[in-house]
C-alpha cells in the first residue's frame, strides 16, 4: 500500500536525477492530516537530498525544489506535483489510491499490514531479551510497578510483531536483609493457615509487625540477622521458608498479570546470581579494575582520567555483594544462557544513573555487547488514588478502574444490554488505564486522572474500544457480504480519502516506534483513527441511503464500504501492541 505508492514516487524520481530509487525511500514520507484541510499524499524532504549529497548543499532551497518538481511531470499514478517551503508534494491518482490501499482486504484481509513495509528492510532482527516489571517478591503488587510492566510489555510485543525473537524477563527482588526480618518474623507472628488464605496480605502483616517490634528488641534484630544468615549459608529450613515466600508470591502476582493480559517467558531474580556476583569480584580484580576506597569498600574507578572522581561501589568493607554486583553477573550469564543481540531493561528514571555505570563496567570488563544493553527510563504518575485515598497496590487501581467503569456504564443511555457487564468494564478501565500512559512521552511525570481518563469522548482508551466494538459490530453484522469485487470510483469522497491518507503512515509511526520504543506514536496514530472513523460513520452512511446510491442490498458500493470497515478493523488490530485487553465481539 505506502510501499506501492512510495517505491513508484521513488522510482520517478531515480529516472529524473540519474539515482537508484532506493536513495529516496527514507526523503519521502505520507503527509499528516490537518484538521478540514485537503493535503498530499506524499512528500519530499529537499533538504534530506541536500545533506546526502543528492542535490547540491548550496543554493536557494527554494528554487532547489520547484525546479525538481517543475522536472517530474503528472502520470496515470501520480496526477499533481507541487513545490513549496523547500518540500515537493505528490498527489496519487484517486481512484488508483483508493484501489490499492483495500486491495489486501478482498478477501481474507492482510494480517501484515504494515509490518512487511520495507521500512523494515534494514532492521537487525535477532533475539531481544526484555526485562520489566520486577517487583519485590513477598510483597502486593506495588502500583509503581505498573509503568514498568505494560511499558515494558508494549516494547515485548512491538519487537515479536516485528520479526524479534523475544524473551519476556521478570527480575524479582528477592534477596536482601529484608527477608531476614521475614523469615524471623514469621517464626514469632506467622500462621500457615493465614498464609494460605491470602498469602501476601499475611505476609505484609508479618513484614510489618516485625519490623516495629524490631526497632525496640535487639533479640528480634539478631534473630533477623541470624535467619538471613542462614539463607546466604544455604541452610535447608532457612531456604525452604524462603522458597515457600517466593512460589506464593510469583503464583500471585501471575493472577495480576493475568488480568493485564501479560505473561513472562523467565522469572529470575537476584537470588539466581549470587554465586555468580563473587566470581564478577575476582575478574574485576583479576583485570585490576577493583580499587579499595578509603571506606574499605570495593570500587571501580569510572571517571575519564582514572582520578578516582567518579566511583561505582561493588563490594560492602565486610566483604559481601550489592545490587550492582548481581546486575553485572545477571547481565553476564543471561548472555552464555539466552546469546541475546539485544538486552532492554524497563525501569524508572532514578536509575538511569545505575544502569551507565552497568554498561560502563561490562565494557570496561571487555563485554563488547553491552553498547547493545540500552535502559528505558520512565517517568513518575502523580496522584494515582481511589475513592479511599493514596494507592498502595496495584489490584486496587484496577479494581477501582473496574468500579468507575461499570459506574459510568450504567448511568449512560447508550450502553447495551451484555452477559457480562463486569468484564467488559474491567477490559475497558484498563485500556482507559494504558492508553493514559502511553500518550505522552515515557521520560514525562504525568497526573493521574481518573474522570479524564474514563471519559468516552475524546482521546481515552474508552473512545479507543468503542471504536473497536463498533467497527466488529458492523461486520458481524454484515458477514455475508461479499466483497472481491469492488469500484474504487465509489469512495473518492473527500472522508474516505482522509482516512486512507492517515493509513499511509501506518508503516511509518510503527517504524518510529520500534526506533526509539515509545507507544505514543502508535496510540495517538489510533486515536486519530477513531477520531476519523467516528466522523465517517456520519459521512458515509449505506443504511437508509436512496437505492440508487447506497444499493444496500448487494450494491457494489456496500461491498466497497464493507471493505474499508474490514481495512480499519485491521489497523485496529495494532491494539495488542499496546496491551489492550480487547471486549468480546
Amino acid at each position: 500500500m505506502a510501499c506501492f505508492f512510495r517505491r513508484r514516487i521513488a522510482a520517478k524520481l531515480g529516472r529524473a536525477l540519474q539515482q537508484s530509487e532506493d536513495v529516496f525511500i527514507p526523503a519521502l514520507s505520507a503527509v499528516p492530516l490537518f484538521k478540514k484541510q485537503k493535503t498530499a499524499d506524499f512528500k519530499l524532504s529537499v533538504n534530506m537530498l541536500r545533506t546526502n549529497g543528492l542535490l547540491p548543499s548550496s543554493g536557494d532551497i527554494k528554487l532547489q525544489a520547484e525546479n525538481l518538481a517543475a522536472q517530474l511531470k503528472p502520470d496515470s499514478l501520480v496526477e499533481d506535483i507541487s513545490a513549496d517551503h523547500g518540500v515537493v508534494s505528490f498527489t496519487v491518482n484517486r481512484k488508483l489510491f483508493v484501489q490499492k490501499m483495500l486491495e489486501p482486504f478482498g478477501k481474507q484481509g492482510d494480517e501484515k499490514f504494515g509490518l512487511n513495509s520495507e521500512l523494515f528492510n534494514n532492521l537487525k532482527r535477532g533475539t531481544t531479551l526484555v526485562e520489566y516489571s520486577s517487583p519485590n517478591i513477598a510483597k502486593k503488587f506495588h502500583a509503581g510497578h505498573l509503568r514498568s510492566t505494560i511499558i515494558g510489555n508494549f516494547i515485548a510485543n512491538l519487537k515479536q510483531s516485528l520479526g524479534y525473537n523475544v524473551i519476556r524477563m521478570n527480575y524479582l527482588g528477592d534477596w536482601g536483609m529484608q527477608f531476614g526480618l521475614l523469615g524471623a518474623g514469621f517464626g514469632q507472628f506467622g500462621c500457615q493457615e493465614r498464609l494460605k488464605q491470602n498469602p501476601l496480605q499475611h505476609l505484609f502483616e508479618v513484614y510489618v509487625q516485625m519490623n516495629k517490634e524490631a526497632e525496640h528488641n535487639e533479640n528480634l534484630k539478631h534473630a533477623a540477622q541470624d535467619f538471613f544468615r542462614q539463607l546466604e549459608q544455604q541452610e535447608c529450613q532457612a531456604v525452604s521458608l524462603w522458597q515457600q515466600f517466593r512460589e506464593i508470591t510469583v503464583n500471585e502476582y501471575q493472577q495480576v498479570y493475568k488480568r493485564l493480559g501479560i505473561h513472562f517467558d523467565i522469572y529470575s531474580g537476584e537470588s539466581c546470581h549470587l554465586d555468580q556476583a563473587q566470581k564478577v569480584v575476582q575478574q574485576l580484580q583479576s583485570q585490576g579494575l577493583l580499587k579499595t576506597s578509603e571506606r574499605g569498600t570495593g570500587v571501580v574507578d569510572l571517571s575519564p582520567d582514572g582520578d578516582m572522581s567518579s566511583v561505582c561501589t561493588v563490594l560492602r568493607s565486610n566483604g559481601t555483594t550489592l545490587y550492582i554486583t548481581r546486575d553485572l553477573a545477571a547481565a553476564i550469564d543471561r548472555k552464555l544462557t539466552y546469546h541475546f543481540d539485544e538486552m532492554i531493561y524497563v525501569t524508572d528514571k532514578s536509575q538511569s544513573n545505575h544502569f551507565q555505570q552497568l554498561f560502563q563496567i561490562l565494557l570496561a570488563m571487555g563485554h563488547s555487547w553491552a553498547e547493545r544493553c540500552q535502559h528505558v527510563p520512565f517517568g513518575l504518575v502523580q496522584g494515582m488514588k481511589t475513592r479511599t485515598g493514596e494507592v498502595v497496590f496495584l489490584e486496587d487501581v484496577l479494581d477501582e478502574a473496574r468500579a468507575r467503569m461499570l459506574d459510568n456504564m450504567s448511568q449512560s443511555k447508550t450502553t447495551k444490554e451484555m452477559d457480562d457487564p463486569e468484564d467488559t468494564a474491567e477490559k475497558v478501565g484498563i485500556s482507559a488505564l494504558i492508553v493514559q500512559d502511553f500518550k505522552g512521552p515515557l521520560q514525562s511525570d504525568y497526573k493521574f486522572d481518573w474522570d479524564r481518563m474514563l471519559q468516552a469522548q475524546g482521546d481515552t482508551g474508552v473512545f479507543l474500544q468503542y471504536t473497536h466494538t463498533r467497527l466488529c459490530s458492523l461486520i458481524r453484522r454484515n458477514e455475508g457480504i461479499e466483497a472481491a469485487t469492488f469500484d474504487p470510483s465509489l469512495l473518492l469522497e473527500q472522508t474516505s480519502i482522509t482516512i486512507l491518507q492517515h493509513l499511509l503512515r501506518y508503516d511509518e509511526v510503527l517504524y518510529q516506534s520500534a526506533q526509539d520504543l515509545q507507544p505514543k506514536h502508535l496510540v495517538n496514530f489510533l486515536l486519530k483513527l477513531c477520531h476519523l472513523i467516528a466522523f465517517a460513520h456520519r459521512q458515509l452512511p449505506v443504511k437508509g441511503s436512496p437505492q440508487d446510491v447506497a444499493q444496500v442490498e448487494d450494491g457494489t458500493q456496500y461491498k466497497t464500504i464493507h471493505q474499508l470497515v474490514q481495512c480499519l478493523h485491521q489497523i485496529e488490530k495494532s491494539l495488542p501492541l499496546l496491551l489492550l485487553t480487547k471486549i468480546k465481539n
